[in-house]
C-alpha cells in the first residue's frame, strides 16, 4: 500500500515589499507632535487603509543607501537585499505609526509623530524633515474599527495612540453620530491637546502628565468613570505598564469581555522600540494566560 501523501504546509501570505516614499510637507501641529505628509510615485502601490487603527510601519535608512535603491517591476523595493548590502550598524530601523489619513486621488499618507527633542529615531527625524527626503513604507496593516452595534465607547491613549483615537472618533462622528462614551487622552501638557472632531455624546476629556509618573493620572481618569450599562466597546493603547493596568482594571474588576476591548502596549517606558517588539508577543501571551487562569472571558 503506497504511503499516504504528506499534507502540505498552510499556505503563509507574503507581506508586500515596502516602497520609497518622499516627504511632501511637514507641519508641527502641537508642542510634541509633529504631521507628515507622504507621497510620490511608489505610493500609488500602497492599498488604501480600511481600518480606524490602520498603521504603517516606516523604515529609515541610510541616505546614500536609499538613494542607490532600484525598485522592482511592482513600483516596491527587496528589503532583504537592502539589510543584506549594509553593515550591522548601518540597519534598517523601523517604526510604526497609525494613518492619521490618507488621500488615494493624491496617493498622499499622513501620520503624526511625537517629538521629545533629539529622543529616538523618528521623533528627530520628524522635526528636521524636508520635502524630497525619502523613507520606504511598509503596509498598511490593523485590525480595529468602532463597532456601530455597541451601547457605548471608551477610548483611551497617551500622546502614541492620540493619532488612532483621532481617527476612531472620527469615524464615529460620520457614521455613528449618536454614539455616547469617553474619550480620555494623556498629553504632556495644554500645548499638546489638539482639536478633535468627535461625536457630542462622546466626552472628550485631556490629562496633562506634567513632570508625573507616565500614565498615572491617565488610569486614574479611567478609574474614576462612572460604568455605564449595555455593551462597551473599548480602544485602549499606549505605553505598556500603563496598558496592563488598564486591562487588569478593565477585565477583572469592571467586568469587560475580551471581545469588547482592543488593547496593547505600543511602547515600554525604559526599553527601545527594538527591544520592545522582541518581547512583545511574550509580554501579551503571559496577561492572556493569566487571564485564562483567572477565569476571566
Amino acid at each position: 500500500m503506497p504511503d499516504a501523501p504528506t499534507p502540505a504546509a498552510p499556505a503563509t501570505r507574503a507581506r508586500p515589499a515596502p516602497v520609497r516614499a518622499a516627504v511632501l510637507r511637514t507641519e508641527r501641529v502641537a508642542e510634541q507632535l509633529v504631521r507628515v505628509v507622504l507621497g510620490g510615485p511608489g505610493m500609488r502601490v500602497v492599498d488604501a487603509p480600511t481600518h480606524a487603527d490602520s498603521y504603517v510601519k516606516v523604515v529609515f535608512v541610510p541616505p546614500a543607501a536609499l538613494a542607490a535603491m532600484t525598485e522592482r517591476p511592482d513600483g516596491r523595493v527587496d528589503l532583504d537585499a537592502l539589510r543584506a548590502s549594509l553593515p550591522a550598524d548601518q540597519q534598517p530601523r523601523v517604526r510604526a505609526y497609525t494613518v492619521r489619513a490618507f488621500d488615494a486621488a493624491s496617493a498622499e499618507l499622513t501620520i503624526d509623530v511625537v517629538v521629545h527633542g533629539d529622543e529616538g529615531v523618528a521623533g528627530p527625524w520628524a522635526a528636521s524633515a524636508r520635502p524630497g527626503d525619502e523613507v520606504l513604507l511598509l503596509g498598511p496593516g490593523g485590525a480595529y474599527s468602532p463597532d456601530p452595534a455597541a451601547d457605548r465607547y471608551l477610548l483611551v491613549g497617551d500622546a502614541s495612540a492620540l493619532p488612532a483615537v483621532a481617527v476612531v472618533l472620527e469615524r464615529l462622528a460620520a457614521e455613528c453620530p449618536d454614539a455616547v462614551g469617553d474619550a480620555i487622552l494623556e498629553v504632556h501638557g495644554p500645548g499638546d491637546e489638539l482639536p478633535l472632531t468627535a461625536p457630542a455624546g462622546v466626552r472628550l476629556r485631556w490629562v496633562h502628565q506634567g513632570s508625573g509618573v507616565v500614565g498615572l493620572r491617565l488610569v486614574e481618569a479611567v478609574r474614576d468613570l462612572a460604568w455605564p450599562d449595555g455593551r462597551v466597546d473599548a480602544f485602549v493603547h499606549g505605553e505598556a505598564g500603563t496598558v496592563k493596568e488598564l486591562r487588569h482594571h478593565l477585565r477583572a474588576e469592571r467586568g469587560l469581555p475580551r471581545t469588547g476591548l482592543s488593547i496593547s502596549g505600543y511602547w515600554r517606558l525604559g526599553a527601545a522600540d527594538e527591544d520592545w517588539r522582541a518581547t512583545k508577543k511574550d509580554w501579551a501571551r503571559s496577561i492572556e494566560e493569566a487571564e485564562q487562569a483567572a477565569g476571566l472571558d
